[in-house]
Formats: C-alpha cells, structure tokens, sequence
C-alpha cells in the first residue's frame, strides 16, 4: 500500500504507545511521517530569523525526517522501514506569481524525492470590524488539518504502520490522535515539533514527542540544482539564496 523509502540497518525505533515506549527485539516497524506543511514553512522563517538570516526554505525533507529516527531509537531497540511521507500543503493563490513558482517547484521537488504530497486550497474570507465597522479580505487554508487527521484514520485502519510521526506543533490535531490512540493501540503516534512550535499539550498526549532543532533545517537542504526524476534540473529560487 505505501512504497518503502529506504531501508536502515542501524537500530531505529519500534515505536511508540500511547501510554509511553515500548521495545519488541527482532521486529521491523513501519515509520510513516505527515508533515503539516505550512506550520513547518512559518518554523523555517522563524528559524532564518533566529539565526545568521541564512535562508532555509530548500529543505530536503526526506533527508531531516529520517535523520530523527535516531532518537525514538534510543528509547525503543528494534529495526525500522521508512514506509512513506505525505505532506499536505496548498497552493498560496492569493500570493504573487513568484511565489507561487516557489511552491511548485518546491512540490515537485519533494515528489520527486518520494514524498505524497496533498494539496488543499485557500479560501477567500470578509472580515468585519466591529469597532470600525471596516472590512478587509483575508484568506485561510482550508483541508490540510482535515486532510492530515483521515490519512492518519487510513494508515491506523489499514495498519500501513507500526509507528506515525506527525510534524507539526498544531493542537487541532489533538483530537484526531486521541480517537487513534484509543481504537488502533498497536499504532503508536507521536509528534516531531518544529523549531518553536512545541506544544505541551500535544507533548502530554504523546510523551515520546521531540522537538526539531534549527541546526537541523541549516544541516539538510537540497544542493543549489537538484536533478529530478523525470530528468530536468530544479534550480534554487534566488529569493532564497
């Protein structure tokens, strides 16, 4: 159902419950990551920010997710398979064309690296001031939440994975991973925080959760020209220089 990645001979994490670690010697757990991506998108600017000013939108987010299995792997002693990574996004249509040529060409380049990537959409919104009685025009994303919370209801139903690692410090998810707990309890979930987006209440719901660093974001970009697999040449956007 969901292709393997890559394949790790290093000991790696068996994964998580949701009453805590649990370890289970000679098995081989299947990890899938779903990634919130506009709440890793406003880390990374937060991280730019925090640091030398150094862009680090060029993420090669195969590359970081995988390098975090380490760490579950020091509390659980076993084998693990990166079964797949979906992350969900949306095209910023109310943005300048640039930017939107960014995120295309970002996509493509996740997908061509193997990850699913799920698209949702913005919807246009009228605000009211009830001070002013003004109004202005915002625009919201729309689906990702819902989006992340049935994929993660598809992995545990079909038992695609022994282990769901969600990046992302949002709380609208609490919910979703609560029902999951409680109905498939031989899938074990936990949350990846990106830089400045840990959650206490998420990391109380699921205390094997960790915390993405910013050197982690500068240590894993793609190079400047990243080859795809259909053969032509992604080129680093010059904003991003």
């Amino acid at each position: 159902m969901y292709s393997s990645l890559l394949r790790y001979g290093a000991t790696v994490p068996l994964g998580l419950r949701s009453e805590g670690f649990f370890a289970c010697n000679g098995t081989m757990n299947r990890v899938i990551f779903l990634v919130d991506g506009f709440n890793l998108y406003h880390s990374l600017v937060q991280a730019q920010k925090d640091t030398d000013g150094r862009c680090v939108k060029w993420l090669d987010l195969h590359a970081l997710c995988s390098s975090y299995l380490h760490i579950i792997g020091r509390q659980a002693h076993g084998r693990a398979d990166m079964e797949a990574i979906h992350y969900f996004s949306a095209t910023p249509t109310h943005r300048t064309k640039g930017a939107q040529h960014r995120h295309n060409l970002y996509m493509r380049c996740l997908q061509s690296s193997g990850i699913q990537v799920h698209l949702g959409r913005f919807k246009r919104k009228t605000v009211n001031c009830p001070l002013c009685h003004g109004s202005s025009i915002r625009y919201e994303e729309k689906e990702t939440d819902v989006a992340i919370a049935s994929q993660l209801f598809e992995i545990c139903h079909a038992n695609a994975a022994e282990f769901v690692v969600i990046v992302t410090g949002d709380t609208d998810l609490a919910p979703a991973v609560r029902t999951c707990q409680r109905l498939f309890r031989d899938v074990s979930i936990c949350f990846a925080f990106p830089y400045r987006r840990h959650n206490a209440e998420l990391k109380q719901l699921s205390p094997g959760s960790f915390n993405i660093g910013s050197r982690s974001y500068s240590r894993h970009q793609y190079p400047d020209t990243l080859r795809l697999s259909d053969g032509t040449e992604a080129a680093k956007p010059r904003e991003w220089r």
